[in-house]
């Protein structure tokens, strides 16, 4: 039985290795072409145009402490140099400053060309909830848009 498994291993050692050396490829492709479900409709907040792409359809997940759900946020207009913070959260409602500081979920972080956020959620989203951003400019004015989840964010 022994001689059995130690030939098929000698006859097929360099197919099986060859196949090691192709997943790393398999792997790269799929990291180099991304897909994501289509961006939301844009709003308007104070200055910004600002259009929230999710970056997948799952459910939330746990990210420091809280349930989170990751969104890109394309700003069509506006400077994003006169943001002087932002945040993100799923809900009834927006949350209070005070509860969107208590931890780093929630910040809208990135760059020029569209900033990430891990938006703050509960464990299952429902038709009720929406997606609230809030922006505070320079001067100390706050901007908060809503948006209602669609469907296929729903879905779990």
């Amino acid at each position: 039985m022994a001689v059995t498994n130690s030939s098929f291993w000698l006859k097929n050692k360099y197919k099986l290795s060859g196949l090691i050396l192709f997943l790393p490829l398999l792997f790269l492709y799929q990291s180099l072409t991304p897909t994501f479900p289509p961006a939301w409709q844009a709003q308007q907040l104070g200055e910004f145009s600002i259009a929230p792409l999710p970056l997948n359809l799952n459910a939330p997940y746990v990210h420091h402490d809280d349930y989170v759900k990751d969104f890109m946020l394309v700003f069509e207009k506006g400077e994003i140099a006169n943001i002087r913070q932002g945040y993100a959260n799923i809900g009834t409602q927006a949350l209070p400053i005070a509860d969107l500081q208590r931890s780093e979920n929630g910040i809208l972080h990135g760059n020029k060309h569209g900033q990430h956020v891990h938006a703050i959620a509960s464990e299952k989203l429902t038709s009720a909830d929406s997606l609230w951003i809030s922006i505070e400019n320079w001067q100390g004015e706050w901007q908060v848009g809503k948006w209602p989840l669609p469907a296929d964010i729903l879905v779990q």
